[in-house]
């Protein structure tokens, strides 16, 4: 067992949105008076087990967010770090920005607002025992495999689930998998979980389960739909 270790949350805030649309990214956007970002942060800023908060954001926009933080009085956030062109290098910055200390980091899309404090509590918990986890819900759809507009199978929806953030790990574990996946020269970025269940399929990786309401705001009817979730 694993105790003592303080808890990151990296609020990754670095996409630019463009499947929204409109003039800013949609960490940016507001839903009934607040941002989609100011939701997201909000929420483990509040929770006790977290230790700590980092902001990851697009070069361009580092100043907006320090406004953001500054008018919201986080007391929790200690770094606000630039992210890349693509989203693992926000996770890159992070494990950087935290490298010389025996943490936990908690990756969360700034674009899932609603994640809840039960969410949050659990996967702090669950690092405790375990050096990676991830949170997920079932699917209640049928999963296709297509090829060229042809179905080639129907997996059986029972062991499939859809993954949602926060993805949270011991910083030695999340550090050493981008090490050996930047060193891969067919290294193809996919969710953080996913790079450590290719290169280090040894970990186990604990799953928390997920809310619907834990949704991502990607597209415009997205924003409706927070709305709605929101009192």
């Amino acid at each position: 067992m694993t105790v003592n270790r303080k808890n990151i949350a990296v609020v990754l805030a670095g996409g630019t949105g463009s499947r929204l649309g409109g003039q800013k990214p949609k960490q940016f956007f507001e839903v009934k008076g607040k941002m989609v970002i100011e939701y997201a942060v909000t929420a483990f800023e509040i929770n006790p087990l977290i230790d700590e908060i980092a902001i990851v954001s697009h070069p361009n926009h580092i100043t907006e967010v320090q406004q953001i933080v500054e008018r919201n009085g986080w007391a929790k956030v200690k770094k606000i770090l630039p992210g890349g062109k693509e989203r693992y290098h926000s996770t890159l910055s992070a494990i950087e920005a935290y490298q010389e200390e025996g943490v936990n980091l908690i990756l969360h899309d700034a674009a899932r607002p609603l994640v809840s404090q039960r969410i949050i509590t659990e996967v702090c918990q669950a690092l405790i025992k375990n050096k990676a986890c991830g949170v997920a819900i079932p699917t209640v759809d049928t999963i296709l495999v297509c090829k060229d507009g042809i179905i080639q199978s129907a997996p059986d929806r029972s062991a499939l689930m859809r993954a949602q953030t926060p993805q949270a790990f011991h910083i030695e574990v999340i550090r050493e998998a981008f090490a050996k996946g930047l060193r891969d020269p067919h290294f193809q970025a996919t969710d953080d979980c996913g790079i450590l269940l290719r290169y280090m399929p040894e970990i186990p990786i604990r799953i928390v389960m997920g809310e619907e309401s834990n949704l991502k705001v990607t597209y415009a009817d997205d924003l409706r739909l927070l709305e709605l979730f929101l009192p």
